[in-house]
């Protein structure tokens, strides 16, 4: 095989369309951006968000606080849901996602202190509330954080 001879596979690139070649393609003339306007000029149009001078929408909502924009929220779920598995199991995020407490857990989870807890389990997840860890501590598990 040589360089001369590579060619794509088949159906995977295609030709653009020649914009403004005459009548007999469908796209002639104005070359589908209608009769005069913003739009239709070289270079036309408005940025992301403009609505023709009107205030946009980004700046009539009212806006509070902080928004980190690089947080990783993690999924909480309550103690009450750990009731579920073995005495003296251990406990990881991928034994909580396969027992089906969550569908997915993108950055972690965190384990809330609502609901008992009476089995004896060492819970290794992202993080826990206080009151979280002190019931899996009170049942004579251990909470570690990974």
């Amino acid at each position: 095989m040589k360089l001369n001879e590579l060619s794509p596979a088949a159906g995977s690139t295609h030709v653009g369309k020649r914009k403004g070649r005459g009548p007999g393609t469908g796209n002639g003339k104005t070359g589908g951006r209608g009769h005069k306007g913003q739009k239709a000029r070289s270079g036309g149009g408005v940025r992301v968000g403009f609505e023709g001078g009107q205030m946009p929408l980004a700046r009539r909502i009212p806006k509070r606080g902080f928004n980190n924009i690089f947080a990783k929220p993690l999924t909480a779920i309550n103690v009450a849901a750990l009731e579920r598995f073995d005495n003296g199991a251990v406990v990881d995020e991928q034994m909580i996602l396969d027992a089906g407490i969550v569908s997915k857990a993108r950055y972690g989870i965190k384990i809330l202190g609502n609901g008992e807890l009476t089995k004896n389990l060492t819970v290794k997840v992202s993080a826990f509330s206080q009151s979280a860890k002190e019931k899996i501590e009170a049942a004579g598990g251990k909470a570690e954080v990974i």
